[in-house]
């Protein structure tokens, strides 16, 4: 019996490099597709180093059809596809919205009308924490209403989660939505790590920028919410973390566990942390300073935002592992090993 043929798309990028690395780890045969927009070619180097394995790769933009239909027919037998392959900066979102939603929404449904041609029918969804908008009560969990999305980006996760409780509903696809929270840290080894295009518009590279010397400072948008210290608060997870409950959705799913079509579950720690209390774990935990400025409030960043992960604990069998400690350690490790 040979292993089970993943597809992953925006394989190369932060998050699906990671989780190439674990499904290598847990004897997968992950195959990537990535059009290096936001990604680098020398990862699949980088993710040989850790695991021994070069996984074949395709540098293939998923709008594109006819170059996204023959990876399925290159690769007979897949077992199902992982989508990692959009744009997630909520700032950028706000000023393209109409680029986030051609390229986020026309790239799903390409993927799952081929997926349905080539009887690939399972299907994990990379989703966000934004689609429950501001929430009312705190933790959210997956019962939660979804408020109105405050950005662009949180708006294609809602649409996409929406096409595919729809499309499962046909009962060709089964579907497992994470829906995670704020991805940080690197591998341990610092081989592998979050590498923003131009200026970083997530929190932690941010940091880990202007700590080296290439940003001048950080900027705090705002610090006039209705928290302890008047900053957003996040729920922070390690992005190993992460990367492990997309394995663990794809054992659930080809083990046939589903108990519906379509299914969602919150991946992140449970726990909220301010961005002050980032920025002061940072410079407590790797002895370094980090100038910051206060700025005007962002457009669409909600105030506070943490998970309740029991589901995924209880049915996915995952729980997070990394403190926020070992988080800022990682990244600032990758940082400093990249910019080497």
């Amino acid at each position: 019996m040979g292993k089970n043929k993943i597809i992953v798309s925006g394989g190369l990028g932060f998050i699906g490099s990671h989780t190439v690395v674990e499904l290598i780890q847990s004897g997968f045969d992950p195959i990537i597709i990535d059009d290096l927009s936001n990604s680098e070619l020398f990862i699949l180097d980088r993710i040989k180093e850790i695991t021994g394995i070069k996984p074949k790769f395709y540098p293939y933009d998923l709008c594109d059809y006819k170059k996204l239909e023959s990876v399925f027919s290159e690769n007979k037998n897949v077992s199902a596809c992982i989508h990692f392959a959009a744009k997630k900066a909520v700032g950028e979102s706000m000023e393209i919205p109409l680029t986030y939603y051609r390229t986020n929404l026309v790239s799903l449904m390409n993927i799952l009308e081929i997926m349905k041609n080539f009887k690939v029918g399972k299907f994990v969804f990379s989703s966000s924490a934004t689609v429950y908008g501001q929430p009312i009560e705190l933790p959210v969990t997956e019962e939660s209403p979804t408020q109105k999305a405050l950005s662009s980006y949180g708006s294609t996760k809602q649409m996409a989660e929406d096409i595919l409780e729809k499309v499962s509903a046909t009962k060709w696809l089964q579907v497992l939505s994470l829906r995670y929270f704020n991805p940080v840290g690197a591998h341990p080894s610092s081989l592998i790590g979050e590498l923003p295009r131009g200026i970083p518009s997530n929190l932690m590279p941010f940091v880990t920028q202007t700590a080296i010397g290439i940003r001048k400072e950080l900027t705090v948008y705002g610090n006039n919410y209705n928290t302890a210290d008047g900053t957003c608060i996040r729920d922070y997870i390690h992005v190993v973390d992460l990367a492990k409950a997309h394995v663990n959705a794809c054992e659930y799913l080809l083990a046939g566990k589903n108990i519906s079509s379509f299914e969602t579950f919150n991946i992140g720690t449970g726990v909220g942390n301010s961005v002050l209390e980032i920025i002061q774990t940072f410079e407590k935990v790797n002895e370094i300073k980090v100038p910051y400025t206060i700025g005007e409030r962002r457009k669409g960043d909600v105030e506070s935002i943490y998970a309740n992960c029991d589901k995924a604990n209880r049915i996915l069998r995952w729980k997070a592992q990394y403190t926020v400690e070992e988080m800022v350690k990682d990244a600032w490790n990758w940082e400093k090993t990249y910019r080497k």
